[in-house]
Parts: structure tokens; sequence; C-alpha cells
């Protein structure tokens, strides 16, 4: 089973790049794709990069080339839940696009002709990523529940109190997860999604983001899905 791990940054790439002893690159869609073994495991890794258009594309890819059987995706995010601090953890149970609006013709958010506008994430490789989480970071608070995406980089704390008016039950805010969803929900695809919280969404996020980044968020990253893949772990993303 062909399982594919999803980095929103290229420092989260490089770290899980470096735990596959025998990646080869192919490029396709002027996308680098990686495909090796991580613990044995059959692994294509990717860049999704920025932006739901973007990560779409990469997701639809990774179906349609490489024959995927389930997405892990990986990233950073901004904290918009009360109890969402920097450094928490937040694993996906649904994306929504907080920036869809085609409204007066379909509600607020939903995704015309889908009926919905929340994309719920894979329930047990979900769980499976929650776990994998726990065990690789002890310490570090972990969240689960509602990820918004939206096509723009959260950075004030206007547009980010706005956002918890507007959708009090979302935790955090990023740019792509939500695509992803909808296209692993169109193929009948097990999706899950760990976002470390490198900011508050707010007048300092810009910052606190690339410090984090460098800093942080690799190192988790890594660390989540080496727990994820391990062979002590032969029931995870199997």
């Amino acid at each position: 089973m062909t399982i594919a791990v999803v980095s929103a940054m290229h420092e989260e790439l490089a770290a899980v790049l470096a735990l596959m002893p025998d990646e080869h690159k192919e490029v396709v869609a002027g996308r680098e794709f990686w495909r090796g073994h991580l613990h044995g495991r059959e692994v294509v890794a990717v860049l999704s990069r920025i932006g739901k258009v973007a990560a779409a594309t990469t997701a639809t890819v990774l179906v349609e080339r490489f024959g995927v059987e389930r997405i892990v995706f990986t990233g950073v995010a901004g904290g918009l839940g009360p109890g969402v601090k920097v450094g928490d953890i937040v694993v996906a149970d649904s994306f929504l696009q907080h920036d869809l609006d085609a409204s007066p013709i379909f509600p607020r958010y939903e995704v015309p002709l889908y009926g919905q506008s929340r994309f719920a994430t894979d329930p047990q490789l979900s769980a499976q990523l929650a776990a994998a989480a726990k065990e690789a970071l002890p310490g570090v608070t972990l969240h689960r529940g509602l990820v918004i995406s939206g096509d723009r980089f959260v950075a004030t704390t206007a547009e980010s109190r706005a956002l918890q008016l507007a959708l009090p039950e979302a935790l955090a805010v990023e740019m792509e997860g939500a695509a992803i969803a909808q296209v692993c929900h169109d193929y009948g695809l097990p999706f899950a999604a760990v976002r470390t919280i490198s900011d508050r969404a707010d007048d300092a996020a810009h910052g606190d983001f690339t410090r984090f980044i460098q800093e942080v968020a690799s190192r988790y990253s890594a660390a989540i899905v080496a727990a994820l893949l391990a062979p002590t772990s032969a029931s995870r993303a199997s």
C-alpha cells in the first residue's frame, strides 16, 4: 500500500526525505515527487505548494499518476481556537473553505453542487495520526476538530477575530487542507492532516511563522511521520 506524505513547506519535506534511504525523484506537472520507502513502507513524498488550487493539483497527480491509497498532510497553521497555542498540534477532523461564498445561490461556505461545506478526514487514519503525534511528541498539547482553509495568509488580528466570530468551532487556519480533503472525497481516498501551530494568525504572525518553520515545524513533521509509519506500529497507515 502506497501512502503519500504531503508537506506544506520545503523545510518539512527535506526533513521527511532525510528519513527515506532510497528516494528517487519524478517530475510531473512541474512538481518533484519523491518515491521511496520509509520504515519499509512505500511512500511518495511531495511539496503541496501554497494555496488551494496548487494543493488540489498535487493531490490529483498523487492519485492519478502514482496510485497512492491514502494521503497524510503535514504542515503549520495559525491558531484560532481560544486554547490553541503556538507549539500545539492540531489533527483535523474536517476542513472548510473560509473564503468560499457563492451566496445567495448557495449558503455561505457550501461547495456548489456538493451540498456540504465541510469535508471530513478519514476517522481511522486521523486517529492513527493523532496517536503517532502523541507518541512522537508526548509533551505537546494535541487538539482535534475543524481546520479552515483559504487563499490568503491570515496575518492580522482583525481578520483573525472575524474568522473566530464567523466560525467559532475552527481550531486553526491554513491555505491547503480543504482542497486536498475535497479531492480525496471525490476519489474516496482516506485523508488525514496534522498541523503544528506556528502563530496566532494575528499581527505578529509573519515573524512567528518564519522563525517557527525553521526551528520547530520541520522537526515535528518528521517525528510524527516516522512514528506513524514505524514498524512497531504495524496497524497504522495500513
